[in-house]
Formats: structure tokens, sequence, C-alpha cells
């Protein structure tokens, strides 16, 4: 069967037309999809950060070969709008930047990643032998054997000066194990590899990074500072805050020198270049980049990143960033070519789940519904202000009974009730010890306990002061039994 000339035409035509008219409509629907994503993502991280008492904050999302959005939320304390382009601190991001530059310099044959550190600064002469065991590759895992308890880092006064004076302190440190055996987070042992940068390449940590990352990159507005007090004293940097049951307190970052471990300061717009250059193949070859994304010998942390890998959503490298008043979260899912950073100029909170920030968004770019937790900040620190409350109102009301009871105490349970009431005390007391307990190890100051769980502390102070008076009262009442029965027994 033959067909004329003309059908054929006329179904050409037909067919043209048809794809014409289904072609519009996909190509709107991407476009639409895409602003809806974006619309649905500032619903959900405003909503979020009102329910958090976060002020602002700065989103950054790669995916595949684009910037997919680069937003900021929030005003200066001026009324400035935070955007995109506004500069904040990334804290403990920064080490992934320290690692890629101790890389590309392993890449050039100018270190060894398995050297012991101390070869490459033969003017040490550690008291511990075990320093000289300690390699480049330790300090980079995160397995040196050094520890915030016998190192200082935070709780250090006062705080170094230089990453020169730092290295003589491994002079005198005793390690807390052997290197090479265990995990534990230590930010000196990124300063130490700062200033291995300096020594092999000849130029300062900053002008290292800015030539060799920062500008390579395109990353035009990220820089580098040695301590927090620059941090302060940058008036393009939103003031970090911290959370006074639920309300914001603008404060100033306290004296931390930073230079190596938590140092870089970036905007939404420069940290999309930098977690796009995760898997474009720019930083370093293959066989080193694999490295670099790996984890380390004693578990998930590698190279200035936690490495992980599931069924669902593959190979992810992520770190989240502290100071006492700013906080940073960043997640990049290698295998489905996204990336996810926010940072915040709020810091550490007992009560606000940043990282879910990340995830959230990540369950929005692939079509999932996101979920808003009721564990937040202001519904947290709604019952924490129910609780001071109650418990200054039930302390009145103990003090007034006891004072008006004319029943006796015995002995036995004056010990007892004194055990208990005594625990709120030993709490805040220990309060730095539990929390390094908990924290793996990491020593925080009592500015740092303050800003993290300021709510907490003033329960537990209003707690210990009602159960001081009522033991005091117990005492008195206890004495008063004992003296009376003691004038029954003479009289009779």
């Amino acid at each position: 069967m033959t067909i004329a000339p003309k059908k054929i035409g006329l179904y050409l035509s037909c067919l043209l037309l048809m794809l014409s008219i289904l072609a519009k409509p996909v190509s709107a629907f991407e476009v639409r999809n895409k602003t809806e994503i974006q619309n649905e993502i500032d619903d959900y991280v405003i909503k979020n950060m009102k329910v958090n008492h976060i002020k602002g904050a700065a989103l950054a999302i790669a995916n595949n070969e684009e910037v997919f959005y680069a937003q900021g939320y929030g005003a200066f304390s001026d009324g400035r709008d935070i955007t995109g382009s506004t500069p904040f601190p990334i804290a403990s991001l920064s080490k992934s930047f320290t690692a890629l530059a101790v890389l590309q310099m392993v890449e050039k044959g100018l270190i060894d990643l398995d050297a012991p550190y101390t070869s490459y600064f033969p003017d040490l002469s550690p008291e511990d032998e075990r320093v000289h065991d300690i390699t480049v590759r330790n300090l980079l895992n995160q397995t040196s054997g050094l520890n915030d308890k016998v190192n200082p880092d935070m709780t250090n006064s006062p705080q170094y000066q230089s990453l020169q004076e730092i290295n003589q302190s491994l002079n005198t440190v005793k390690l807390a194990i052997d290197p090479g055996t265990a995990f534990s987070y230590h930010n000196p042992n990124y300063q130490y590899l700062a200033l291995l940068v300096e020594k092999v390449s000849g130029q300062s940590f900053f002008a290292y990074l800015e030539k060799n990352i920062f500008e390579p990159l395109g990353m035009g507005h990220t820089f580098n500072v040695s301590t927090t007090q620059q941090i302060n004293e940058n008036p393009a940097i939103p003031r970090g805050h911290y959370l006074l049951f639920g309300y914001p307190v603008n404060q100033a970052e306290p004296f931390w020198f930073i230079d190596g471990p938590a140092g870089i300061m970036s905007t939404a717009e420069d940290m999309t270049k930098w977690m796009l250059a995760q898997y474009n193949g720019r930083l370093l070859a293959p066989e080193l980049m694999e490295q670099y994304h790996k984890a380390g010998q004693s578990g998930p942390y590698g190279m200035g990143w936690l490495a992980d890998e599931d069924e669902h959503g593959g190979r992810t490298i992520s770190h989240s960033g502290i100071f006492w008043t700013y906080k940073a979260e960043e997640t990049i899912y290698l295998d489905q070519h996204l990336g996810i950073t926010m940072m915040f100029n709020s810091g550490l909170n007992a009560f606000i789940d940043y990282s879910a920030f990340v995830d959230e968004i990540a369950r929005i770019i692939k079509g999932e519904k996101s979920e808003t937790s009721i564990f937040n900040s202001r519904n947290m620190e709604r019952v924490m202000i129910l609780l001071v409350i109650t418990t200054f109102l039930w302390g009145l009301y103990t003090h007034i009974r006891m004072n008006r009871s004319k029943k006796g105490i015995t002995t036995g349970k004056l010990i007892f009730s004194s055990v208990g009431r005594l625990l709120p005390i030993l709490i805040l007391l220990f309060l730095s010890p539990l929390t390094t307990f908990i924290g793996a190890g990491r020593v925080l100051p009592w500015f740092g306990l303050w800003t993290t769980m300021s709510s907490l502390i003033i329960w537990l102070v209003v707690l210990s002061l009602v159960n001081i008076t009522i033991l005091v009262c117990r005492f008195k009442l206890y004495y008063r039994t004992k003296k009376r029965r003691n004038f029954e027994t003479d009289a009779r």
C-alpha cells in the first residue's frame, strides 16, 4: 500500500504541530518547577527561622553544573538586607579548604601524607617522643593523639596569637593516646596543617588560599581571618547572636585564634562555586580527589569532611561549623551532584537542629514533602520558661508549707531528701566535664556553655536555689524536732 505525497506532508505537518504544542508546556513546566521549588524553599526557611528565632541566614544550593540558588534571609541590625553576597563565617567548614591546600601540595610532590609532621619542622624538640609519630595524614584525619584536655583550644588563656606560637606547644604537650589509634576532633590539628602550608609554599596561609583556591574557583568575596576579633570588627558581616529564652541577643564573638580550622568568611554565591568544584574535577587529580572525599583511618572523618554512603542517597560529604554566635551546615551529595550550604548569624543552641535545614531543603529539591519538627526553639523555650516559673512557685509553696508544718522529720528522711536536692547543684558544678563527655572530648568554655544552653542553666540555677532554701528549712525543722524530742525526754 502506498501513501500519497500530499498525505505524507499532511501527516508530517500534524506531527510537527503536536511536537511544538507539547514542547511548550514541558519548557514552561521546567521553568515553573524551578521557581516553585525556590518558593517552597523560601517558605520553609523563613518559617523555620521564625520558629527558631534566627535573625539572619544565607543559603547556597549547587545542582548539577549550575548555581541553583544563592539567597539571603533577614537583615542586619541597621536594616540592610542580607543577600547572597553577604559574607558569613563558615567556621569549621574551613577545614575542607585547609585539607585541599595540603593535598594540592601532595599532588606537586611537596608534601608526603605519611611523613611525620615534625620532619617539616626540625627545630621542634618535643618532650613526648610520640609527637614524632604524628603524620600529616593523622592531622587531616583527626587521629593525632591530641585532644582538648591535653592541648587546650577554646579554653586556652591567653589565646595564641600566631601559627608559629601554636606549633611550639608540641614541645611540651603530652599526647592523650598514641597517634593513629583513635579519632578525636581537635582544632589545633588544622592549625598545624595551615602552618605546614605556609612552610612549604613560602606564603602566608591566606595568600596561598587566595591564589590557589579562591581565585581559581571565582570565589571573589571569600577571605580568611586569623582571629574572631576580625569578624567582630568587619561591618560587612552581620552581627552574631545567642538566644536567651528564645530572644536573640547581639553578642560579639569571644576572642579565639581560628587560622586554619575555622577562619574563612564566605558568601552564598561563592559557596555554590565551592560545592560545584567538589564533583566537576577541577580541584585535584582523580586519585587524590577520591582520597579527599573518603572516610578516614578511624571512622567517617576523612580530610576535612565527614564521608558517608547509603543505598538511597549515594556518597555524601558534610561538615558543620560552630561558633558561639554563628553556625554553618554543609552537605554535598556527590553522586546526585547536589550541594547545600546554610550559614546563620546565631550560634550553637541546645534547642535548634541546624542540620535539619539542609536535610529538609534536600527533600524539597528531590520532590519530597518537608517536615517541621515540633522540637524547635520557640516551643522548647516556652517549656523552659514554664519550668522556671513552675519551679519558683513550687519552691515558694514548699517553703511556706514547711514553715507552717508541725510534723517532725527523721534523720533518714533528711539524708534521703538532701541527696536528691543536691543533684541539680552537682550538675551545675560539673556541667563543663559533662558536656566534654557528651561532646566526645571537646572542652567548652563557660561562655560557650552559657550561649548554648542559657535557659537550661537559668533553670538549674533557680532549681538549685530553691533546693538550697528547702534544705535549710528541712535542717531547721530537723533541729527543731530534735530539740522538742530532747525536751520531752528530759521532762519525763
